[in-house]
């Protein structure tokens, strides 16, 4: 990863804004993350199927049953109900 020093690309007023929170180190600022991206809609497809997921397990579905009905080890199934009983 190459370095861009915050003169050559930002202005005076900003760098001073940002000094006041971190003077001398390196700061890395990420990408704004494209909306219509492949990877989010893949994302928000798999929360939509453990949310799916979880709310058929409360409903008194059976762990081996939503294995077998999504293709996934009940190892998988456990992780995925953990996972959104703390969302």
């Amino acid at each position: 990863m190459s370095y861009i020093n915050a003169k050559d690309v930002l202005p005076k007023e900003m760098i001073k804004e940002i000094q006041k929170y971190v003077n001398g180190v390196n700061l890395y600022i990420p990408k704004v993350p494209e909306e219509n991206s492949n990877c989010s809609n893949y994302k928000l497809e798999l929360y939509k199927r453990n949310q799916e997921i979880y709310n058929l397990f409360l409903q008194g579905e059976k762990v081996s049953k939503l294995a077998a009905e999504y293709y996934l080890s009940d190892k998988s199934i456990y992780r995925i109900l953990g996972e959104m009983k703390k969302k």
